[in-house]
């Protein structure tokens, strides 16, 4: 059924419908979906096609769950979230250009928060949207069960990066990623990450088991991109064996890659490993014939950022990750 609602910053007769997006088919939706897939190339210069493809096949088989906007008779923005044990992920939000306002996104987003939190299965629901409108002033809804975090995309251009060696300050080998290194990478990135601020953005960080589901939707689904193992490393201490480090890649376009997850052990922060493996995984996307290539940081982890920085990466935009616990 839909929710008719007369938005204070458009002109008076402007009505917008907030609709149930399983009433809706993908044809509704493609005019919508086609701008999203440019906005991502364009933008980001990331290939959106298949998450595309993906949301017209489950919006036609009515297995999406979220909502859309309606004005002029057809949809202007749309989001949709997926429930997983006990959390819930808002998994994407765009907004047509013309229509696009933090008012509109708000509504699309007050109707995901307003939908899962009544499920007493639910106890946290997080989200980072990168094409939301980064706005550090937003109104959130449940405010008082929310977290803001500031997060940044940043690209390297592969023909200007800084891809010399450094000099490794502990001894370490380092092999191509292979999938028996799971259980203990999934080990190494608990352990990283315990106290730190990513580990409240993303709660699978969190525990071992945690961990290895995050490693699995890396390497086996389409959202961070296509897992592209060539680029993808994983250290060990030269004296125990010990695995040490990790750096985790995917091609998001076939002239562009993606560093999804870069991870080091604590007792080998500081001994120049972190620069190893990004280093190796950026030549190899260069030798693949990539031009360029991007990931996302948390801006208060300042130690990331200045490493990314001092090889090339530079921001190319501001967004926010939101996390709600507790309602």
């Amino acid at each position: 059924m839909a929710a008719r609602l007369q938005l204070t910053q458009l002109r008076p007769h402007d009505l917008v419908d907030l609709v149930d997006l399983r009433s809706l088919t993908a044809r509704d939706l493609e005019p919508l979906l086609e701008e999203e897939v440019a906005a991502w190339r364009e933008e980001l210069e990331w290939q959106f096609d298949l998450s595309a493809s993906l949301v017209r096949r489950f919006v036609d088989l009515r297995a999406l769950t979220g909502s859309a906007l309606i004005e002029q008779g057809k949809p202007t923005g749309y989001m949709y979230y997926v429930l997983e044990d006990n959390k819930a992920l808002i998994g994407d939000l765009y907004l047509q250009r013309e229509f696009r306002t933090v008012e509109r996104e708000n509504m699309l987003l007050h109707a995901a928060v307003e939908a899962i939190a009544p499920n007493r299965q639910i106890n946290r629901i997080e989200s980072q949207l990168l094409m939301l409108q980064y706005d550090p002033a937003r109104r959130l809804p449940l405010a008082a069960c929310a977290h803001a975090y500031e997060r940044i995309f940043m690209r390297v251009d592969l023909r200007e990066a800084d891809l010399g060696a450094g000099k490794l300050r502990r001894p370490a080998y380092i092999e191509n990623w292979t999938d028996r290194y799971h259980d203990e990478a999934a080990q190494l990135i608990a352990a990283a990450y315990t106290g730190h601020i990513d580990s409240r953005i993303n709660d699978q960080y969190r525990s071992a088991m945690g961990a290895r589901r995050f490693l699995f939707n890396i390497v086996q689904f389409p959202g961070c991109g296509a897992f592209f193992r060539p680029a993808s490393f994983a250290a060990f201490e030269a004296d125990t064996g010990k695995l040490s480090g990790i750096s985790l890649a995917s091609l998001v376009a076939p002239e562009s890659g993606h560093i999804t997850q870069i991870c080091v052990s604590n007792g080998a922060r500081g001994t120049g490993l972190g620069h190893e493996l990004l280093r190796r995984s950026l030549a190899t996307f260069k030798e693949a014939g990539c031009k360029s290539a991007s990931l996302t940081v948390t801006s208060a982890n300042a130690d990331a950022v200045a490493l990314y920085e001092r090889v090339g990466f530079r921001i190319a935009r501001q967004f926010s990750a939101y996390a709600w616990e507790g309602f």
